[in-house]
């Protein structure tokens, strides 16, 4: 259990960061990520999920 809040605490810290050193480029950012068609949004999520997943599964199995 505390290897998950660990690991939960460093994904805040890492999303948190863009916001607290360049506020105004994540704005201007957040602009142009309503202009990106809701299919290519949801490619780019299950992309994203299953890197994440083949990354956890390789550091378990070594």
């Amino acid at each position: 259990m505390a290897f998950i809040l660990s690991v939960l605490g460093v994904v805040l810290i890492m999303e948190g960061i863009p916001y607290f050193a360049f506020p105004r480029k994540v704005k201007q950012w957040a602009l142009l990520l309503q202009e990106i068609p809701e299919a290519t949004l949801r490619i780019i999520g299950l992309i994203s999920m299953a890197a994440g997943l083949l990354l956890l599964f390789m550091v378990s199995s070594f």
